[in-house]
């Protein structure tokens, strides 16, 4: 089956999400989308799959013009999405996932789980899925809950099959298994449409690749062409893809963390005797599949988780039980991997927000009064300094785009004196060429002698940027190791397997 979207427009208010898209998927064909968080792609698949409706332009499969109002009119058509985030229930077997919306039943309406059973198996000994059609979906792995999803799209016969972004909570293992199964559902004749921002897997995979920017299709791309051509394509200038720093010159010891164990409010151990240390002029990347302890380790150091044992210090001084804002007294600098809500207060001016948890002191404030000549040259400085695209100082931080918003918090954390810095995915979101500025910042941290712990869970970003590379799974580290190590090994130390 062909796919055709011809002068796809969808505007939400002023802002075109779409601006007269165009594209063509093939039968036998994986066509990649390509582009930035925001660029429209994900908007453009929804419109693809009667989530949204156009405001102009025309879906046409085989050349037939179509009209979906929502998604069973797409499921019925023959296509079928791959969502980034599951939309499986964790409690129901596979079978009962891979039916549920179009059951099939006995005489007498009662559901045929039997009939459920024999498709799912039909279609994993026709993959290789191996999928148990009776395992609980919640107790897989998130590879095979992966299959799931797919097993069932192609339940309904499937004819062009969508990923939304696929890889996100996939080992580099099963990034490459999934890649396998593309082809191998290419090979079947499908239609494949790729959206994705990860050049190297573009590379690997891609026949076809349309690169869209701000809601427009500007141009396509070869899987043979370079990943900085199709970055600039991406972004609208050169950019520089690799972490440009000298090698580290660690010094003593900063940041030391002793037998660290840390329970969540139901209960659960989350991290599971932790240890490591950072040195000064260092940078320790952590990293894993998200969901394995990395949230909860930057926690523990802020402050904010309360049932711990072991012990946090930070040039001799123990952390483990400080405040808050005792912690960053301390001299901790703090980027969360949640800007929006944990990084930002979004009804607050940009001024406002570069002095927050230090509005109470000098030289912001003296005797209780705020310093608003001060607080206005410091912002226009941070603003400059750190290239903050918006109108002026006093725009409201949910004015600002994602990467201006990390910015921001970059420029607040970084413009105090700081004994540590710590950054959860600080790039998590971000177009190439704010991820480009804020590895820059990083390594000039770095370069300061202050050490640095970042959290990433792209594997290319950890080994650019980390001059060590401590591995979590499951709330242990599997080890530290060198940012030349292996990626086959890297991938196993984050499935759980030791180095």
């Amino acid at each position: 089956m062909k796919l055709e979207l011809r002068g796809i427009t969808k505007r939400f208010g002023a802002l075109a999400a779409n601006d007269n898209v165009s594209l063509v998927a093939e039968a036998g064909q994986i066509h990649c989308l390509l582009g930035e968080n925001g660029a429209g792609k994900s908007t453009l698949m929804n419109v693809l799959y009667g989530l949204y409706q156009a405001d102009s332009g025309q879906i046409l499969l085989d050349d037939k013009p179509v009209k979906f109002s929502g998604p069973g009119d797409a499921m019925a058509a023959g296509i079928g999405m791959v969502h980034q985030h599951f939309m499986l229930i964790p409690v129901f077997t596979v079978a009962e996932n891979v039916v549920l919306g179009h059951e099939p039943v006995k005489f007498g309406g009662v559901l045929d789980i039997a009939a459920a059973r024999k498709k799912v198996r039909e279609i994993s000994d026709r993959f290789g899925f191996d999928v148990d059609p009776d395992a609980i979906v919640g107790e897989l792995p998130v590879g095979v809950q992966q299959r799931v999803e797919i097993i069932k799209a192609l339940i309904t016969d499937a004819k062009v099959l969508v990923f939304d972004e696929p890889t996100a909570v996939l080992t580099p293992q099963e990034t490459d298994e999934l890649m396998a199964i593309m082809r191998q559902l290419r090979d079947s004749g499908r239609a494949i449409v790729f959206i994705t921002h990860k050049l190297r897997e573009v590379k690997e995979v891609a026949d076809k690749i349309t690169v869209m920017r701000l809601g427009k299709v500007v141009g396509e791309a070869k899987p043979s062409d370079t990943a900085e051509a199709m970055a600039s394509m991406m972004v609208g200038r050169a950019v520089d893809l690799e972490v440009r720093k000298t090698p580290a010159k660690p010094g003593a010891a900063g940041l030391e963390v002793s037998g660290l164990n840390v329970w969540n409010h139901e209960g659960q151990q989350v991290l599971n005797d932790v240890s490591f240390q950072i040195h000064a002029g260092e940078i320790l990347v952590i990293a894993g599949v998200q969901g394995n302890g990395q949230t909860e380790l930057t926690e523990a150091i802020l402050g904010t988780q309360t049932k711990h044992h072991g012990s946090i210090k930070l040039s001799g001084h123990e952390l483990l039980g400080k405040t808050v804002k005792q912690v960053l007294d301390a001299g901790v600098g703090f980027v969360p991997e949640d800007r929006t809500e944990d990084g930002l207060v979004a009804d607050f001016t940009i001024a406002e927000n570069l002095m927050l948890d230090r509005s109470d002191r000098a030289p912001f404030a003296k005797r209780g009064v705020l310093q608003l000549d001060f607080l206005a040259k410091f912002a226009a400085e941070k603003v400059a300094q750190y290239d903050v695209r918006a109108q002026g100082i006093q725009a409201k931080a949910s004015q600002l785009s994602g990467g201006n918003q990390q910015k921001v918090v970059l420029a607040r954390e970084l413009s105090r004196e700081l004994k540590l810095l710590v950054a959860s995915q600080p790039t998590r979101g971000l177009d190439v060429g704010s991820i480009e500025f804020v590895h820059e910042q990083i390594v000039a941290a770095r370069d300061s002698g202050i050490p640095v712990l970042i959290v990433a869970t792209e594997l290319d970003e950890a080994t650019q940027l980390g001059d060590r590379i401590a591995v979590m799974y499951q709330g242990k580290i599997m080890g530290i190791v060198p940012p030349d190590t292996d990626r086959t090994v890297l991938g196993k130390m984050m499935a759980g397997l030791s180095a």
